[in-house]
């Protein structure tokens, strides 16, 4: 079975891919960085709450 890389979208294998969803270790590394660095997101309607104003 063939896939896209989810980061760069480059054609690769499912099958014996030591990376896999990623094409390489590169994506996978910089994908996760992106994760580490809070680029995703999930959108919510709550709104985050510093603890520390409650301790006041």
């Amino acid at each position: 079975m063939k896939i896209n890389c989810p980061r760069c979208r480059t054609e690769t294998v499912w099958e014996g891919n030591p990376h896999r969803p990623f094409c390489s270790a590169r994506c996978k590394n910089v994908d996760l960085a992106a994760w580490a660095d809070e680029e995703y997101r999930i959108a919510s309607d709550e709104v985050a709450v510093d603890d520390e104003s409650n301790d006041r």
